[in-house]
């Protein structure tokens, strides 16, 4: 770092006397503001341009306009997030880069606006073009998805809300479990997801390639789990990213495809076997490189003798600029050699290039694939980055898996038994081409290995209900060590005051319940769906699960004073809404102004209504709802509900800032700032007040609240930590 630091000064020493503020090198590069302080990057690279005119993959008289975009800082980009609250014009684009954003003090509010919004999950800053993958998936409630690779998650959000397309409904009957091969991304996976609150997302940490494949109960009989829709966005060389990413101009060269290629293909191949038959599969890649993907897709179709074929989505996505996937290509090493097929390649050259790089020979073999169906992005055609997508139907099963029984109850899909994936060649080690093209397996089938599994767990000591980390000898594990999860039993005693308190309905799943502990107090409850459920229980061998659930319960330390020891989570009240009863206040558009600004407002602050409905409460948790009043179109249009604690005298709300902001924007108020000392939010309509707030709580009531949800929850590492700091207690 030192020395890095010496050489930022050093050309801070040799800047030019009239360069612009924020440009190193010179006036001109201030115009585009956007490289942030770093050496300039000049946007040449000889190889890329000879390799790309070589293969023709952009249109005849378009190279100049292609190579202009490229130069060009990629516009930002964002999704709302549909399900929550807005109907339709999801997704919006700004010619703006995202430093210019960053950094203009004329968009400070603006880019305040869109980190406050992002964080509370109402809108994801999302590259246009990720966005189409998910768009092609042709994501139903009901369905099971796999995203393969899904960190950082911006996809992973977009299929949650596709999920949950029917705000009525608080358990889908799909769900998605998002793995990553880097344990540390993991962690940026559970952040994206959690901003959407599902309990229908599982996070997991495998090595996509061989990611194991898991067993469901299905009438009592273990069954494979075959996905209805399996997202494969692969690791890729990346250069359809030159935009945001610059350095690729100076680091591109073929041999990051070259290397690549494998690991893709073992991706693509895996995602296809755990695929049901009917569903449907996207391969996508950041890549404009035909050895990452039409390669790819080519080779996947070959070994799959029918088994799968390439869907014609050309009109799913009207007023999308794309061009088909092309039908002939070349590969050249990065010393710029160039081959036509796999007989042509030294053996020298074996460990580097494989022959499934090439384009099948047969010529009616290679019309049958439709690789023009494929779709290629390219950055000028409508001001995005370069991208590739695939979307694959599964007809059959793949040749080397043995015919599968066919799973009885509701399912859309014929399921299909999976053998291993054929052995392909080791990395860096020659391989037959014939055994790679071809491969032929026998052995067990699926019914087999899944009674054998069975005997082998009701032979075992595992405990019921909890769904531990798989044991280190059988499997690689590396990052954080996790905590098991723990569903909480039919006749644990914690569950009935909860469901008295709460007056929960009889239709609560509360055996859908579970707790991160299997010692000590449980501090915090947390509640997955039906599906997931039977996915934990059954799979707890085999996988390595990173995060799942959605917390609904805190316990409050002095809990036990109270009726229940447990208070409400924002985090999943609109899930956990429907089945409550009891304890729910509601209130105005003027109550919910006062509730969001002041910390701790009295009883007299609100209006007489609310005062009436908290009067009689017992002192604990309780649920704010606000109703929506078509009479009066002024009035927001949307319902709410609040998280809250009725105290002594008062009443307060348990919303993250950034949530708060969010309501407060609804209504019409512009946020000014924050006085941290009272725990008052300025807005435009209080700013003209001056002197101490009228709600100021006295110290010795105030000694016994429990924390701000913005110090309980939005700084804790991850949602394993404690929701209530030791110490704590609740306002009297």
């Amino acid at each position: 770092m030192g020395r890095r630091s010496r050489g930022r000064r050093l050309q801070q020493q040799q800047r030019p006397e009239d360069a612009e503020d924020g440009a190193e090198g010179g006036g001109k590069r201030g115009e585009a503001g956007w490289e942030g302080g770093y050496p300039e990057i000049v946007k040449e690279n000889k190889l890329f341009e000879h390799y790309y005119q070589e293969l023709k993959i952009v249109p005849e008289g378009e190279w100049g306009q292609f190579m202009d975009a490229l130069r060009e800082p990629l516009p930002a980009t964002l999704r709302i997030t549909g399900y929550k609250r807005y109907p339709e014009e999801l997704a919006w684009h700004t010619n703006l880069s995202r430093k210019i954003l960053r950094k203009s003090p004329q968009l400070e509010k603006f880019h305040q606006f869109l980190v406050s919004e992002t964080e509370s999950g109402n809108i994801s800053r999302q590259e246009a073009v990720s966005m189409i993958p998910p768009l092609l998936l042709n994501v139903r409630p009901h369905h099971k998805i796999l995203d393969m690779c899904a960190a950082p998650g911006s996809k992973t959000t977009q299929l949650i809300e596709m999920l949950h397309a029917d705000m009525n409904v608080p358990f889908p009957e799909g769900f998605v479990i998002a793995n990553d091969v880097d344990n540390k991304r993991c962690y940026l996976l559970v952040h994206q997801a959690k901003r959407l609150s599902s309990p229908c997302i599982m996070v997991v940490n495998h090595d996509a390639s061989s990611i194991p494949r898991l067993q469901i109960d299905v009438d009592g009989r273990k069954e494979i789990l075959f996905y209805d829709r399996i997202l494969c966005d692969v690791p890729c060389s990346g250069d359809g990213t030159m935009r945001k990413n610059i350095d690729v101009w100076k680091k591109w060269t073929t041999l990051n495809s070259l290397q690549l290629h494998g690991l893709q293909l073992r991706i693509a191949t895996r995602g296809a076997e755990q695929l049901a038959e009917g569903g449907r599969m996207v391969y996508s890649t950041c890549s404009l490189n035909p050895i990452e993907d039409e390669a790819v897709i080519a080779s996947l179709l070959e070994k799959s003798e029918g088994a799968l074929e390439l869907a014609d989505v050309s009109d799913e996505l009207p007023g999308l600029k794309w061009m088909p996937g092309i039908t002939q290509w070349k590969v050249m090493t990065k010393d710029g050699q160039w081959f036509t097929d796999w007989d042509t390649v030294p053996h020298s050259r074996h460990t580097q290039i494989r022959p499934t790089m090439f384009p099948p020979k047969d010529p009616e073999k290679l019309q049958a694939m439709h690789l023009e169906r494929c779709l290629r992005i390219l950055p000028h055609h409508q001001n995005t980055g370069g991208f590739f997508v695939a979307v694959l139907v599964k007809k059959s099963s793949m040749p080397w898996n043995k015919r599968q029984p066919k799973l009885q109850g509701k399912s859309a899909e014929t399921r299909e038994s999976t053998q291993l994936s054929p052995a392909g060649p080791a990395e860096g080690k020659p391989a037959d081409p014939s055994k790679l093209e071809s491969p032929s397996f026998t052995g067990t089938g699926d019914t087999e290995i899944a009674h054998a599994a069975e005997d082998l767990e009701n032979n075992g000591n595992k405990k019921d209900g909890v769904c531990g980390p798989p044991p280190s000898k059988k499997m690689k594990l590396f990052g954080f060590k996790e905590d098991p999860f723990v569903f909480i039993p039919e006749d644990d005693p914690l569950f009935p005051p909860i469901e008295k308190f709460y007056a929960l309905a009889p239709s609560f799943p509360r055996m859908n319940l579970l707790t991160r502990t299997t010692e000590g107090k449980k501090r915090q409850l947390y509640m997955v769906s039906k599906e997931l459920r039977n996915v934990l229980l059954n799979n707890s061998e085999k996988m390595k699960v990173i995060n799942t659930g959605i917390k609904v319960w805190c316990r409050n330390n002095s809990g036990e004073e109270f009726d229940c020891a447990f208070r409400l989570a924002q985090e999943g009240i609109y899930t956990l809404y429907p089945f409550i009863n009891s304890r729910i206040i509601t209130v105005s558009m003027e109550d919910v102004k006062i509730l969001l600004t002041q910390e701790n407002p009295f009883f007299r602050k609100l209006s007489s209504e609310t005062y009436s409905q908290a009067k009689d409460l017992a002192k604990g948790s309780i649920v704010l709802k606000y109703e929506p009043d078509s009479a009066n179109p002024d009035a927001l249009q949307c319902p709410i509900v609040l998280c809250g604690w009725r105290g002594k005298a008062s009443i307060r709300t348990f919303v993250p800032k950034n949530e708060r902001l969010h309501y407060l924007r609804m209504m019409g108020l512009e946020v000014l700032g924050e006085k941290k000392k009272e725990g008052v939010i300025l807005t435009n309509e209080s700013a003209a007040s001056t002197g101490q707030p009228e709600n100021e709580v006295p110290e010795e009531q105030r000694a016994g609240e429990p924390n701000s949800p913005d110090a309980e929850e939005a700084n804790s590492p991850d949602v394993t930590a404690a929701c209530d700091p030791a110490g704590v207690q609740p306002p009297r």
